[in-house]
C-alpha cells in the first residue's frame, strides 16, 4: 500500500526532528490533513509535532493563519504567495521551528479559475527563510488521490533530506 511508503518517510522525519531538536506545524488545504495524519502515525511524534490546521476555506486561511485578503484576491488561494503566508502563519501561530503550507487543486475538477488540476504549492518556512516547491502533476487516473499523495510525499522527502 502506498500509505506505508509515506509512513516510512514520516518515520525518518520524526527521527531527524528529534535528533536536531526541531518542531513542526502544518497548514494544509488540498491535502486535508493527510500530512498531519502521517506524522501522527509515528510513535513519539508528540515530541516534534505541535499541530496542524486544515485550512480548506479562505476564511480560515485569513483569520487563523494570517493570510492577507489582498494576497487571496490578487493571486488566489492556489498560489506561491498564499502557500508562503500559510507556512509563515502556522509557524508563528504554533511557535515551531518549521512550518509547512500546502495549497493546490487536487481534482478531478478545477476551482473555477484558469489554474489546472494538479497545480500544488508547498511552502516550508524554517530558519527565517521560506522555500516553495511548485508541482504541476498531470495524472490521468485516480487524479485526486495521486495529487494529494504526491504533495505529502514531496513534503516528507524535503523534511527528511534537506538542510533545515
Amino acid at each position: 500500500m502506498l500509505e506505508n511508503e509515506l509512513i516510512s518517510l514520516g518515520e525518518r522525519v520524526v527521527e531527524r526532528f528529534k535528533k536536531e531538536k526541531l518542531t513542526l506545524s502544518t497548514a494544509e488545504s488540498c491535502t486535508g490533513g493527510w500530512l498531519s495524519k502521517i506524522i501522527t502515525e509515528i510513535s513519539g511524534a508528540s515530541e516534534i509535532f505541535m499541530g496542524g490546521i486544515c485550512s480548506y476555506s479562505n476564511d480560515i486561511k485569513m483569520n487563523v493563519l494570517g493570510v492577507k485578503e489582498d494576497t487571496l484576491k490578487t493571486f488566489g488561494a492556489v498560489s506561491e504567495e498564499t502557500a508562503r503566508e500559510m507556512s509563515q502563519g502556522v509557524l508563528k501561530l504554533m511557535k515551531t521551528s518549521v512550518g509547512v503550507g500546502i495549497t493546490g487543486i487536487a481534482g478531478p475538477n478545477s476551482d473555477n479559475t484558469n489554474k489546472k488540476v494538479g497545480l500544488i504549492f508547498i511552502s516550508i518556512t524554517h530558519n527565517g527563510k521560506t522555500d516553495v516547491i511548485k508541482l504541476e502533476n498531470d495524472f490521468s487516473d485516480d487524479v485526486r488521490y495521486k495529487n494529494r499523495f504526491t504533495a505529502v510525499k514531496t513534503v516528507l522527502n524535503f523534511l527528511g533530506n534537506e538542510e533545515l
